[in-house]
């Protein structure tokens, strides 16, 4: 019996993956998750064979929890859900521990047959999703800017990120300025974290 995990927000989407999953023979599902909450303790109690886990998650940052697994977790493999195939995304997931890949789009049968594989040892990643690992990342910032926002995912003050990129305070405001709105983003926090999700940083 292979037993899964399910770690998907959508309610719709985490409810028919149940029962699909749970009217297979071989397949048991032993836990459903809407968020990161509790993860890593439900996999230390249920010692599932694979964890199918949304890395798009609203809540998390995907590859921190992808690590936290990848140390305290070995005994189950990862096979991470995913739509938006954002290179920079899926290369670190593999170096971070993750078994295959499963675009959201795949057949049920092909899911099926891929959670099978991952519990049996092996590395899955469909074709297209493998497409776009491979593809360089494109985005809308310049290097400068991808720099800055770089020097900003590491919580430093604003006048020691101008002085570390030797840039005038003037100039390092008006970067982010840009920044925000080519990300479309609130705040410095926001502008990393879809950067990272877009695969531009």
């Amino acid at each position: 019996m292979i037993r899964v995990l399910i770690v998907e927000e959508i309610g719709l989407l985490r409810g028919a993956l149940r029962m699909m999953l749970a009217s297979e023979d071989d397949l048991e599902v032993v836990a459903d998750l809407a968020s990161r909450a509790d993860i890593v303790s439900v996999v230390r109690r249920e010692r599932p064979d694979v964890v199918l886990i949304d890395i798009e998650l609203a809540d998390v940052d995907p590859l921190a929890v992808l690590r936290q697994l990848g140390v305290r977790a070995r005994g189950s493999a990862v096979l991470a859900l995913t739509g938006r195939r954002c290179p920079q995304t899926l290369q670190a997931a593999l170096r971070a521990g993750v078994r295959g890949f499963v675009d959201k789009n795949l057949p049920p049968a092909e899911l099926l047959r891929l959670v099978r594989l991952v519990a049996a040892g092996e590395r899955v990643i469909d074709p297209a999703t493998a497409v776009a690992a491979l593809s360089p990342p494109v985005g809308p910032l310049t290097d400068r800017e991808r720099e800055v926002l770089r020097a900003a995912a590491e919580g430093l003050p604003l006048r020691e990120i101008a002085r570390r990129l030797y840039l005038a305070y003037g100039t390092l405001r008006n970067h982010l300025t840009v920044i925000l709105r080519k990300t479309g983003a609130r705040n410095r926090l926001e502008a990393v974290r879809r950067a990272q999700r877009d695969g531009w940083l």
